[in-house]
């Protein structure tokens, strides 16, 4: 495999080949996850846990939501996030527009309600004089075109398999910890107690025997989505469009352009909100994009400190 700076940043349309696989790879795989049709079931993360043997969080409720594991880690690999909003209560009809909704502060970043979200009814239900509109969304590691993760690990625990996706060898893993600051979503955990990186690998084994994984296969709505990475982008513009043809302004994607900080992420989002609301980075930027410059700097440090020694010796023999 030859060196290149796309292998480290910017668009990448076959990363299989930059891993250096050959022509006969399969299509890149991934998810496309619809969050304006989940339901927070958890199936998927009860699903991933069973199928990929997989530890318990420890059944403690945080107490600022109904969501029981909070945040992605070693131990989850697919996280129901819970996103509770105030609303008011619909206004009848002739009487004017509904005011907009407020933010609940659940100890994730928020921005405020984007311009247009008065229309969204999907994920609201009316309770006593208020109301709550709920945000669910099913996250996931998102293998990542450039994988901080893959790029940083230095015993190549992690790989990227014919499928486009990253894996981690937890028998190679000499859990150095790298891996962790270099996801710029902060996946990828080192579990407790084994001391090993750990995160969803699409179920990998599945992949190989042209199964589905199995977050997917126990989706009952159909919002988690799994197939070509190609086809996927195409689905999810195709409902995003849907969406708004119905009066859902804020509905957008999230992770799907290529050009973004990561190359476009192999698993994607419909999403309802900003990415703040649901957690996540509004624009990632994977750690090896500014190797070029770092460099570039270290150089010209060194050429000053030779020029710099240079000069005290031959001051120093005058």
């Amino acid at each position: 495999m030859t060196f290149t700076p796309e292998s480290l940043f910017g668009r990448l349309d076959d990363v299989q080949a930059d891993a250096g696989y050959d022509d006969e790879h399969p299509p890149r795989m991934g998810f496309f996850t619809d969050t304006s049709i989940c339901i927070g079931c958890k199936a998927c993360e009860v699903a991933c846990k069973e199928w990929n043997m997989v530890p318990d969080d420890g059944f403690v409720l945080s107490g600022m939501s109904y969501d029981n594991t909070q945040s992605l880690n070693a131990n989850t690999w697919r996280h129901v996030a819970f996103i509770e909003q105030p609303v008011d209560v619909p206004v009848p009809e002739g009487s004017g527009p509904r005011p907009a909704a407020a933010g609940t502060d659940l100890g994730m970043p928020t921005v405020g309600v984007p311009q247009g979200l008065p229309q969204i009814n999907d994920q609201e239900a009316p309770s006593g004089d208020g109301g709550v509109r709920w945000l669910m969304s099913s996250d996931v590691c998102k293998h990542c075109t450039h994988a901080g993760c893959l790029d940083n690990c230095p015993t190549g625990a992690l790989f990227r398999t014919e499928f486009g996706t990253v894996v981690v060898q937890p028998d190679i893993c000499n859990g150095c910890g790298y891996c962790v600051p270099s996801c710029p979503y902060g996946v990828i955990d080192v579990r407790e107690g084994d001391g090993r990186a750990w995160k969803c690998t699409m179920c990998y084994d599945r992949l190989k025997v042209d199964e589905t994984p199995m977050c997917a296969k126990a989706c009952p709505t159909q919002s988690i989505q799994f197939g070509e990475l190609t086809e996927l982008r195409e689905r999810a513009q195709a409902r995003v469009e849907e969406l708004h043809d119905q009066g859902v302004e804020v509905a957008r994607l999230y992770g799907a352009d290529p050009e973004d900080g990561v190359g476009g992420d192999g698993a994607f989002f419909l999403l309802l909100d900003e990415p703040e609301v649901y957690g996540l980075p509004p624009d990632p930027v994977v750690t090896t994009r500014d190797l070029g410059s770092i460099w570039k700097h270290v150089g010209a440090a060194a050429v000053g400190l030779a020029a710099l020694g240079a000069a005290s010796f031959l001051g120093g023999r005058r």
